[in-house]
């Protein structure tokens, strides 16, 4: 079959299209020319942030303002993830479509701080965890490093500033991640050695980033770098406030009303910590990019940051958490120890127990006497081990303040801080009846242990009866039981029954089983969320952040529950099978436990929104819910 012949065309149309094509090639070649030329240039950034999810970019953001729209720097950053790990405060979308949301969130709210670019690294948010180690290997080191690298070598920024890298409690895994992979990067980038694919497929070059800075001061402020924010920007408006409408954009992560939060708007200075440059930084610096720019392309590494920090006595020491001594060999690998100054480790203990702690000696002090100290009413104990030798410490029964072991050997001292957790027998009963609530004798003659409102881990009750809260335990071999009652002046109830995660938004309590009593992270845990009433008066539950998260009605479909109102609050009771937490039922078996209330007392709360107000815990510090080695301790009997 013939192909059909072309249209007709006017002699005026053929002639305006021979004109046409004639000028083409001039046209373009003055658009490329009055563009930004190169790809290599069009890429070019000033400041590059590097962060783990969206919203991230809080403590630096009117920073980012002020420089952006105030010194007119090209700003880029890149995120790790979409952040659909995070909670949801305007709708039910989670996972993968959280992430849609967040992701739009965040364009709108660089868009307004002048962020030129943003990219993602395409990591998974996949739960709250404290474990650097367990968010490396979920994302993948080497892969996460070797993107991140191709940003920096894209984009060739001047400055970078990250996260703080330091195991320090609340601080989120994934934002360790972050900071550390950032600092792996500033070396990594510039080595021709790594990632070579980028190179000679790619077509990208080795490039060494200028500045390095951790936002947020050091703790000694006089290595941090303030950068003043109280100039106003050229439309008259000062950084805070712009960053504050910026910030309202996380509506999904409850930042709708940042910018009229009183400690926002009170910012004067956002504090940066150097950690790796190029040329000498002075502390009297207010401005990142003071002496730049520097020629070339990868430039040495200056060197003449202060030894201070992290250092301790390789020949005398005590043995701290696996997270913080991988951070101290992290430390030393790039010798940043300037950078964390503050930084202290510690260990978990059990009151009333008694914690094998390990002291590494080296040979020449290995026949010498070891003398410790510790607080009135605490005991430690030197005992030789096939290691070379232990500390037995003995916390009192009770004890909840920290307290600091100091070990001396020879002219060497080694200290570490204890902190203790509770302990608690969990007796074996038989069932007690479901639904009996009060009438139970035997069940109403255990123990009640206490939750006053001191115990808090965030925010502040006001007094008892506002929040506070006392549990029962107890198991009958093959079911772990636990009631837990509340004390809450104002019962709120604000959680639709489609949208049963996120139970820090609303009144709620969370319990925590961890088999192995002591893990780094949750992913081997069972943890639940609990809220007493969704909005039809249901009790509801979900698994959060574990083996297994989901709603308990298909992730842990043994568990079963009951809620009642009382007098002064509310009442959960839960009967959890064993064998969906991993625990056994023999007396002797040792796990770690946590009760934890949430309360908000806002009573006029929208479906769904965040009230959150107040956390206490059986066993409280900042971040614990991620940290199952600062949890209590039972002892099933």
């Amino acid at each position: 079959m013939p192909f059909p012949s072309p249209p007709c065309r006017p002699l005026g149309t053929l002639l305006a299209l021979l004109i046409l094509q004639a000028l083409l090639p001039a046209a373009l070649g003055q658009t490329v020319a009055g563009e930004t030329g190169s790809g290599a240039e069009r890429l070019k950034v000033d400041l590059l942030g590097i962060f783990a999810h969206p919203d991230d970019e809080t403590g630096v953001a009117a920073t980012i303002a002020r420089l952006a729209l105030g010194s007119g720097r090209s700003v880029a950053h890149v995120y790790c993830t979409r952040g659909e790990g995070g909670g949801n405060m305007v709708g039910t979308q989670s996972g993968p479509a959280l992430g849609l949301l967040r992701e739009i969130e965040l364009r709108d709210a660089l868009r307004q701080l002048g962020v030129r670019q943003v990219h993602f690294l395409d990591k998974a948010d996949f739960a709250y965890t404290e474990s650097l180690s367990v968010t490396l290997e979920r994302w993948g080191h080497e892969d996460t490093l070797g993107r991140m690298v191709r940003v920096i070598r894209a984009l060739r920024p001047e400055v970078m500033v990250t996260m703080n890298p330091a195991p320090s409690p609340g601080q989120h895994g994934n934002h360790q991640a972050a900071g550390w992979l950032a600092t792996e990067a500033f070396e990594a980038a510039a080595d021709p050695g790594r990632f070579p694919d980028q190179l000679w497929i790619e077509g990208l070059s080795p490039w060494r980033t200028r500045k390095l800075f951790y936002a947020g001061g050091s703790g000694d402020l006089s290595l941090s770098l303030p950068v003043p924010l109280t100039s106003p920007l050229p439309d008259g408006r000062l950084p805070v406030a712009v960053a504050g409408e910026a910030l309202s954009n996380h509506r999904s992560q409850a930042f709708g009303s940042i910018a009229r939060s009183p400690w926002f708007r009170r910012t004067t200075n956002q504090w940066f910590t150097p950690v790796l440059s190029v040329l000498p930084v002075r502390p009297s610096d207010a401005d990142l990019f003071e002496g730049l720019p520097v020629e070339g392309a990868c430039p040495p590494r200056w060197e003449g940051f202060p030894p201070t920090g992290m250092a301790e006595d390789p020949d005398l020491h005590v043995v701290p958490r696996p997270a913080v001594a991988r951070f101290r060999e992290f430390v030393r690998t790039h010798r940043i120890g300037h950078a964390v100054p503050t930084f202290h480790a510690d260990l978990p203990v059990v009151a009333g127990r008694t914690t094998s702690l390990s002291l590494v000696r080296n040979a020449a002090l290995a026949r010498e006497e070891v003398r410790l100290e510790v607080p009135p009413g605490w005991m430690a104990r030197w005992a030789r081990d096939r290691q070379g030798g232990r500390i037995d410490v003995t916390a009192p029964a009770g004890a909840r303040e920290d307290a600091s072991l100091v070990a001396t050997v020879a002219a060497h001292r080694a200290s570490v801080r204890l902190h203790p957790v509770p302990w608690l027998r969990v007796p074996r009963v038989a069932a007690p009846p479901w639904n009996s609530r009060d009438d139970d004798p035997a069940w109403m003659a255990l123990p009640v242990t206490a939750i006053g409102p001191e115990l808090s881990w965030q925010g502040q009750a006001d007094d008892a009866s506002d929040c506070s809260a006392g549990f029962r335990v107890a198991h009958d071999g093959r079911h772990l039981w636990v009631e837990v009652r509340v004390r809450d002046n104002r019962v709120v109830s604000n959680i639709e029954p489609d949208d049963i995660k996120g139970h820090w938004r609303s009144d709620s309590i969370e319990l925590c089983l961890d088999p192995s009593a002591g893990a780094e992270h949750t992913l081997g845990c069972w943890k639940a969320g609990i809220f007493p009433f969704d909005r039809t008066g249901r009790v509801r539950g979900a698994r959060d952040a574990d083996a297994d998260p989901g709603p308990l009605e298909r992730h842990s479909p043994g568990t079963r529950l009951l809620s009642w109102r009382t007098a002064d609050g509310y009442a959960i009771r839960a009967a959890i099978p064993l064998a969906e937490t991993g625990l056994k039922g023999r007396r002797g078996t040792l796990a770690g436990f946590n009760v934890l209330v949430y309360d908000g007392d806002q009573a006029d709360a929208r479906p769904g929104e965040n009230i959150n107000r107040t956390r206490l815990a059986w066993s409280p510090r900042p971040g614990v819910q991620g940290r199952p080695e600062d949890w209590g301790r039972i002892e099933l009997q």
